[in-house]
Order: structure tokens, then sequence, then C-alpha cells
């Protein structure tokens, strides 16, 4: 009866802690966002990866200071309405940079602007309290909606954080403890595709919390069997199905990728093959394929989900010598994957056959982050590694270059919009302000 009161109380304080918005988000009945009315799609771009994209904005100054100089990028992604991107970096900071529109409602060009200064400013930065193991936006977000526009965090020695991407401030947490009573981190979260659970990976299991009901409440599943069998290790990385198949998938760093059902988490199989640690999975529009790619690992892996034993194809990135993890990401059109590497190059592959198709220089490190526009023939990337050493101003050859340790928003030459069904609804552009012209009907209600 104590423990009862005492976390009663707890709860109470959170929520006395925390804004209207983030109140009215939490109660928001399971059912309405269940429910929620379906929208209509998108009209996706057909882009022409033989044409080299343009850089449209580029930023780089915001992430080092004198404090700092030596801060790198760990990742960038597209919030789901498109209205912006998040950055993570190395210095515990997120940083939110929403894409600009001049008074005619067109998106701002900043062509004529100086070199070595940032395009514009970011409008949220964000500090957690550690080292970021993964971040992830929630599924439904949506600018004009103020109590979706959240995204979760987790970091070392810290509960998962739920962050108002409004206000830059932090609405409440979800907290798992150890054997010895101690908050334990996550090393991976994501939402589930009705936006009402966070799902997070720790050593050897993986626990489930109710966004309405923040604090210590969630349920535990291990990832291994009775009989030791299953899937070991930290779980670094999860995917949903996007298909609304009730399929996770999870990456380990034993080098191992499992699929479960998410109603039960029934282990339905474990896939073998990675060369290093598994630090990205991700399904395939349809469903029907997995994509998994690891740390030291120079091999981005295509797995059948309905034959799982065999590889389909493999695709090469350059990221043998490096334990960052590198993210990839597949076009709305879902015919395209995007990667980058440790050459500075972001490559494109074809995912009927698995072939590249092109690639473009993106920066002169590591390109560890990659994220396609979720409607827009648009995509963000990061940069940046660790630097062992000083940089100062009696190492000149140690000096960072704007094309390092950045972010860049790159827009694509593309032949028309169409529907889901494949029917062209415009024509295309090859020139930058044709495309600016029909960026601006994309975003028109």
């Amino acid at each position: 009866m104590e423990s009862m009161e005492e976390e009663a109380s707890e709860q109470q304080l959170i929520r006395e802690s925390m804004d209207e918005d983030a109140v009215e988000l939490l109660e928001t009945p399971i059912e309405a966002v269940e429910e929620k009315p379906s929208e209509e799609p998108y009209p996706l771009p057909v882009i022409q990866y033989d044409v080299p994209p343009y850089l449209t904005y580029h930023f780089f100054n915001q992430f080092r200071t004198p404090s700092n100089p030596n801060n790198f990028l760990k990742g960038v992604k597209w919030s789901p309405d498109g209205s912006g991107f998040l950055t993570c970096s190395d210095d515990n900071t997120f940083c939110l940079y929403n894409l600009p529109y001049d008074e005619s409602g067109q998106l701002a060009d900043f062509s004529s602007s100086a070199a070595d200064t940032d395009t514009y400013a970011a409008s949220l930065v964000m500090s957690d309290g550690e080292s970021v193991y993964d971040y992830c936006w929630y599924p439904y977000m949506s600018s004009s909606s103020p109590e979706t526009c959240v995204f979760a965090s987790t970091t070392r020695d810290h509960p998962i954080h739920l962050w108002d991407a409004t206000t830059g401030q932090l609405r409440c947490t979800y907290r798992a403890y150890d054997a010895m009573d101690e908050i334990t981190a996550a090393f991976s979260i994501a939402f589930n595709p009705a936006g009402t659970k966070i799902f997070a990976g720790y050593n050897k299991s993986i626990r489930i919390f109710d966004i309405h009901r923040p604090g210590r409440d969630f349920t535990q599943h291990s990832t291994l069997q009775g009989n030791k069998e299953g899937q070991s290790g930290i779980i670094s990385s999860m995917a949903f199905c996007p298909s609304h198949s009730g399929l996770l998938a999870t990456g380990s760093y034993s080098q191992t990728t499992a699929i479960h059902r998410e109603d039960n988490m029934e282990l339905l199989y474990v896939l073998h093959g990675q060369e290093g640690g598994v630090t990205h999975v991700q399904f395939s529009k349809d469903g029907n394929y997995l994509y998994t790619g690891g740390r030291k690992d120079p091999y981005i892996l295509c797995w059948d989900i309905r034959k799982t034993a065999e590889i389909v194809y493999k695709m090469y990135r350059s990221s043998e010598t490096t334990n960052q993890r590198i993210y990839f990401d597949i076009e709305p059109r879902g015919q395209h994957l995007g990667s980058g590497g440790q050459d500075g190059s972001v490559h494109i592959y074809n995912l009927q056959t698995g072939q590249w198709v092109s690639s473009f220089r993106a920066a002169s490190d590591t390109v560890n982050g990659f994220s396609f526009h979720p409607f827009l023939p648009m995509a963000a990337s990061s940069s940046g590694h660790r630097r062992f050493g000083v940089i100062d101003d009696s190492h000149e050859d140690m000096l960072l270059t704007g094309d390092e340790n950045c972010v860049s928003v790159w827009s694509f030459a593309y032949s028309a919009f169409v529907e889901n069904d494949g029917s062209p609804i415009s024509g295309g552009s090859n020139g930058k302000s044709e495309l600016d012209e029909d960026l601006h009907l994309r975003q028109e209600p």
C-alpha cells in the first residue's frame, strides 16, 4: 500500500511539473490515437539520381564552440510532417531546423549568403545530460498540432526523455530500473506504429512503456528463451514494419537481427550474417524486406522476411574501420536507398536489384547520417567523426573546414510527382527556380 501511495505521489509531481500541452498529450485516450482518421497520402517525387543534387542549405558553425571544437554530428532525421529536421551531436545537443519560407510562402533562397556562415540559425537547441544513444520522432507529429510535436531520446545513465519540439522543454520521463533499483538507460528506442507505446532496447531485454503513463511503469520481455536460444547482447536498434503487419525488428551488438510480433513479443526468427554489431535496421515500404547495417561492416544486407534462409543481396558502403552508427534511409517511393560512409559520399542503390545507381560528394569526412524528406525531393546529411588530438591555431592542418562536421540539405531533380498508384500529377524539374515553385505547391493545403 505504501509503495502504491509513493507511486501516485510521484506521478502527481511529474504532472505538476509539465505544461498544459504535455498533460493534454498524456491524457489523450489511446483510442483517439489508434482510430486516427486516415489522411490522404502526399504525392511523391520521382527523383532523377543521374543528376547531381544541389546544396540548398548548409550548417557547421552551430556545432563548433571554443570549449568543444572537436564536436561532431551523430545523425539527422526529418520530422514526420516534413516541416524540419532534427540533428544530434557529440556534445549531447539536439538542434531543430525548420524549413525557411519567405513572405510569398516559397522556400527561402540563401544562395547569396556567405560561405563561412550557417545558412540560418536553429529554431530550437536542447541539451541532454549525457551521451545520446538514440532518438526518434513521434510518428503522428504535425506542426499544426502542438500536442503531437514531440520526440523521445535516451542517454547514458538517464531515463527516456520526451521532448517538446515547439518549446524545447522536457515533457516527461520513462524510467526503467535494474535489480539494484537503479535507473538503467535504454540503448535504442522506437514508437510503435499506433503511437501509443515506446519500445526500448536493453541488454538481452526489451521494455515497453505506455506513453500516457510516464514514470516507472513498464512491461519487460527477455530476448532469450528459457533454453538460452534467441537474441543475446545489447539491443542497439529497432524498427517497426510500416505495413502494419505487427512485426518488430531488433538489431543487437551480438551481430544478429531478430523479428518479433509486436502484440506478444513472440520471437519469430533470428538472422545471422552481419560482420559487425548491428547499428541500424529498416523495413522496406511494403514490409516484405528488411535492411540491416553494422559497425565495422562494409555491407548493408537485404533480407526477404518471407524467406529468411538467405541474404537477398549486399550493398557496399565505406564503413570497414569505424564503430560509428552510420544511418541509411529509403526514399518515400521505396525504390531506392541512400547511405553515407567514411568516404564522404552518399551512395544510392536500386532496391529492386541491389545495384549501385549513383553517388554524390556530401562532405570531406564521414557521412554518418542521411535522411530523405517524407514527401519532397530533398534529403539531409550529417557528417563528422571523433578526432583524437587538440585542434588549435598551432595545428593548422587539423583545423576543420566548412565541409567537415556539418549538416547539409540537398534538393534533387525529379521527373514528376506521382500518386501512390504511379499516375503522374505534375511535371518535373532540373532547375532550382522550377523546383522551388513546385515545392511551394506541394506545401499548400
